[in-house]
């Protein structure tokens, strides 16, 4: 396979270093952030993968889908607009998969969190909270990851309503949010930790990133998976459809 990759920053280099250590697939083109995009950009590939920010993306995204060519998507910040971008694709008839952590390892997280939550959730001594961790550069706050852990919480656990990022220091935190807290620090991949906490307990759910092979792997891996999906069902797609395929 031919991949274009949208974005030359550490993921995007990360992405082109697994590609190129496979020897059966190969790098057609590196599209820089600042680069002029149009459809005709992606002639000659079989999937885009692209890991930029956040108005670069929605900025690319109308060339990418009239491109007719399958986009994987690790750029995240874009949650607020997301039914605008579902729409588009369908409308395009494209094929896109976005995720906001392409791990396998950080996949199994989640749904161990999720499974964690609906068990606890009969049970009112049990609280739960959600931190996350990544390096001083990371721009959004919480991470992508985070609010998706914490979108299959609220999904889980019925005492759980809302997501609360961040607490004034005049108030005390209700008993249906689910605080979802963050920290910038140094060099961080990323940590993520589910905080479950009774009288009695305390049980921690954890995952550490060591580097970022594991995103970039997964992030092709999901790009030859779209790929052939592409042919006979286009659409929106995120790293839930790809998984349960898998696991089943």
């Amino acid at each position: 396979m031919k991949f274009t990759l949208v974005g030359n920053g550490r993921m995007g280099r990360q992405v082109a270093s697994v590609v190129g250590q496979s020897g059966l697939h190969e790098v057609a083109a590196v599209l820089d952030i600042d680069t002029r995009i149009t459809p005709d950009s992606f002639q000659g590939s079989d999937a885009v993968i692209d890991f930029t920010v956040r108005d670069a993306f929605l900025a690319n995204l109308p060339s990418m889908l009239a491109s007719g060519v399958p986009v994987v998507v690790g750029t995240t910040g874009w949650d607020d607009v997301r039914d605008e971008v579902v729409s588009q694709v369908r409308s395009a008839g494209a094929s896109l998969l976005y995720s906001a952590n392409f791990s396998l390892g950080v996949n199994i997280f989640l749904r161990t969190v999720r499974e964690a939550a609906r068990l606890i959730s009969p049970f009112e001594q049990f609280d739960i909270a959600f931190a996350e961790q990544h390096h001083t550069g990371k721009a959004d706050f919480p991470s992508g990851t985070a609010l998706r852990a914490a979108d299959m919480i609220l999904s889980a656990n019925s005492r759980k309503k809302t997501i609360t990022p961040q607490l004034s220091p005049d108030r005390i935190l209700a008993p249906e949010e689910l605080q979802v807290a963050s920290i910038r620090l140094g060099t961080v991949f990323g940590k993520h930790s589910a905080f479950i906490d009774s009288e009695s307990d305390e049980i921690v759910i954890s995952h550490t990133a060591k580097n970022r092979s594991g995103f970039a792997s997964g992030a092709v891996e999901s790009a030859i998976w779209l790929a052939g999906r592409h042919i006979t069902a286009p659409g929106f797609y995120t790293m839930d459809d790809f998984l349960n395929e898998r696991f089943s």
